[in-house]
């Protein structure tokens, strides 16, 4: 956690002390400082493509059958209130509260069968490829980005490979930006927006801001300059420090790292161009019960993050649990992924990224064909849905089919290891890769090494 607020101390005269300082090296890092994850980022063997992907997890389960995989003649009581419309591709059709979506779903390409999906809430599964119970038995399976990280290393020194923007949650299993595993915190995402308490005060009286998202709203973002003044601060004033210049090259470059403006830039979107960012949707809504809040900007600043070099970004968007009042809810919470998420790819294609740049969109599992008592859908792992779009794949497709009542898959069943090779094909590696567990192992990276072939 960097926070450079509180009584002022002896030290520096921004009220900063030296040991603050040295707190900033812990970084949402897992409590490691960025000079241990440089360290062991000499040591590997780095490849400099910049290839990306940027994951948004939909927390809780999003109804698959009222978003891409639509039964309009299924009986009341299973085919829900939400109608089909056409897209831009004859013959597929997605929920009428997605009209941006549907005029460029030719960019796109829906998974209606993803199978084996665990029956927990989690965002674990998404993140590596394995069910959690399965991923603690083999000693903590690395998150993609993590493993990104220690196969292809940083695009720019200042930047970390990987950046998770989800801010922490009540139900701690959907704020997880995607753990280190095996591979150790040397390869934690950067999470700038995460602290040790989602309901600690984020932003002293006066302004400013530690980059806690326990309550986003545009007073804490527009924050971040105050802590960009302080940080430039930090360089002026180290700049001539005994102690600093005695640190070894590591330590030193950390400081890089964390004084850069690079990342900070990157997080800004006040710096985008606003007719840009008015695409995008713009603000945030606060936390939805235990789970992430919809935060439009999140969108962008994956964007502007895969500019400045970041390789994953990964990012939470919403809660989709939805055991009761499954249409109210989501009249709102849809339009609101439609036009976060078609802004993106947009600005992808206008910025000649949509090949280099994979985006992913998917949540734990589907939910249950029948509508219950409280006009919600329960858990439902026998399927589950995914988009897919940009990586050079061939979008304007839909991969497998379900039965009539969205139930079960009948056609093309495809693993989320299978999604995950297909991610990584896209990052040009190779998913039988094999990195060494904490023991030495060697652990491939996928047990199902296939990826989706219609896509690639």
């Amino acid at each position: 956690m960097l926070s450079l607020f509180g009584p002022a101390r002896a030290g520096y005269c921004d009220g900063v002390s030296r040991r603050d300082f040295l707190k900033v090296g812990g970084l949402a890092l897992g409590g490691l400082s960025f000079s241990g994850l440089l360290q062991a980022e000499s040591r590997a063997n780095l490849h400099r493509s910049h290839k990306a992907v940027i994951m948004v997890f939909l927390a809780g389960g999003p109804p698959h059958q009222d978003m891409f995989d639509m039964k309009p003649d299924a009986p009341e009581g299973i085919r829900g209130e939400f109608r089909p419309i056409p897209t831009s591709v004859p013959g597929i059709q997605i929920c009428e509260h997605m009209p941006r979506l549907a005029g460029m779903m030719d960019r796109f390409a829906i998974v209606r069968s993803i199978v084996g999906a665990g029956p927990d809430h989690s965002a674990g599964q998404c993140l590596t490829g394995y069910k959690d119970l399965v991923s603690k038995a083999q000693g903590g399976r690395p998150s993609l980005g993590a493993l990104v990280s220690q196969l292809k290393g940083p695009v720019h020194p200042d930047v970390p490979v990987f950046v998770g923007l989800s801010p922490r949650t009540g139900e701690p299993r959907w704020g997880n930006p995607g753990d280190p595993g095996y591979l150790g915190l040397a390869h934690a995402p950067f999470t700038p927006f995460r602290s040790e308490s989602r309901t600690s005060p984020s932003v002293p009286a006066g302004g400013g801001a530690n980059l806690d998202a326990a309550a986003i709203d545009a007073t804490r973002l527009a924050g971040r300059r105050s802590l960009l003044a302080q940080l430039d601060g930090f360089r002026r004033a180290f700049d001539n420090d005994d102690a600093v210049r005695g640190m070894d090259s590591f330590t030193q470059r950390a400081f890089e790292v964390l004084t850069s403006r690079r990342v900070y830039d990157a997080l800004d979107v006040t710096r985008e161009d606003p007719k840009v960012r008015a695409r995008y949707g713009g603000g945030n809504d606060v936390h939805e019960n235990d789970g992430p809040p919809a935060w439009m900007d999140q969108f962008l600043m994956a964007r502007r993050l895969v500019e400045a070099g970041a390789r994953v970004v990964t990012l939470g968007f919403g809660r989709w649990d939805t055991h009761s009042r499954n249409f109210s809810t989501n009249r709102t919470r849809i339009p609101k992924l439609d036009m976060a998420l078609s802004a993106l790819l947009e600005d992808l294609y206008d910025r000649g990224l949509d090949r280099d740049v994979s985006v992913i969109v998917w949540g734990e599992f589907g939910r249950t064909p029948t509508i219950n008592k409280n006009a919600g859908r329960d858990h439902w792992p026998a399927v589950n849905c995914a988009l897919l779009a940009g990586g050079g794949m061939r979008t304007g497709q839909v991969i497998g089919a379900t039965d009539r009542h969205a139930a079960y898959v009948v056609d093309h069943p495809v693993s989320f290891q299978n999604v995950f090779a297909t991610l990584y094909h896209n990052l040009g590696i190779d998913p039988a890769t094999a990195v060494s567990d904490r023991g030495g192992r060697p652990m491939t990276l996928l047990d199902e090494k296939e990826p989706i072939r219609e896509l690639i």
